[in-house]
């Protein structure tokens, strides 16, 4: 399963996760800007509406691919109001991305320096050290984040702690994470797919066979999570729900890696 991409769209998909700031304690002015800061003239709140514009530029840049794009509008953005906390760490992700680690953690740090308590900052770094392996690190990050009592979307921090539990083969701590998650938010995407994952290598098919089913009344289709159920109804042996998971993964997917696997009978 590709989690890379997965995550990235709990990131940048969701809940325009690069200009959310809502951090605990006092509560700042002006979202985005550390806490307490109040512009005082006209020439800062026209820096600090540039710096928001050019961060949501730069955070769909990031979404669809556009990596250079995006450094440009960031860059931008800093240039214009350097406090601003959204823009420093979405340039964290663009680093990591570019894979220009000391940039990206310079950042990520350089966004809790300015807000301490900001959820998106410490959701964002917990995933670079989560990538780059640093998974207790990582954990610590997420559950940083966790602590803002007006965080929006609190799952986000849980679904990321349950993928970077699995990187370490870590399945029981991993599904604590994604039932908190779902807990949250009962629909959770990724948060089911990732229950599914662990409950078919546990071979617990029918637990598996349940949460696949409740992520595709979510209207959600990937070919992961198609070839998933191409799987769990082989082993529970429902030759049709089976072969309506592989028609629909042959349709829509034709060319991914999950169809070529279905081509070949290679069901594991």
């Amino acid at each position: 399963m590709n989690w890379r991409m997965i995550v990235l769209s709990v990131c940048l998909g969701l809940s325009a996760c690069a200009v959310s700031a809502s951090p605990s304690g006092p509560t700042p002015s002006v979202p985005g800007m550390p806490p307490g800061y109040v512009p005082s003239t006209e020439e800062e709140r026209v820096a600090y509406d540039r710096a928001k514009v050019h961060t949501e530029l730069g955070s769909q840049y990031l979404g669809v691919g556009q990596i250079g794009v995006a450094l440009d509008e960031l860059n931008t953005a800093l240039s214009a109001e350097p406090r601003y906390v959204p823009a420093n760490y979405m340039l964290g992700l663009v680093y990591m991305e570019l894979k220009e680690d000391a940039k990206a953690e310079h950042y990520f740090k350089r966004a809790l320096e300015l807000d301490k308590n900001n959820p998106e900052a410490h959701n964002n770094y917990g995933w670079f050290l989560c990538q780059r392996g640093h998974i207790d690190e990582s954990i610590k990050q997420f559950m940083d984040a966790l602590k803002n009592p007006l965080y929006e979307t609190p799952d986000k921090p849980y679904v990321n702690a349950g993928i970077c539990s699995l990187k370490r083969n870590d399945d029981k701590s991993a599904e604590e994470f994604f039932l908190k998650a779902l807990k949250l938010r009962p629909n959770q995407p990724q948060a089911l797919l990732g229950l599914a994952n662990i409950y078919y290598q546990a071979k617990d098919f029918p637990a598996a066979r349940a949460q696949i089913l409740t992520f595709m009344q979510g209207q959600n289709s990937t070919p992961e999570a198609l070839w998933l159920g191409v799987r769990i109804e082989h082993q529970l042996h429902d030759k049709n729900a089976e072969a309506s998971y592989a028609q629909m993964l042959r349709q829509r997917f034709p060319l991914s890696k999950e169809a070529q696997a279905l081509a070949a009978g290679r069901y594991e």
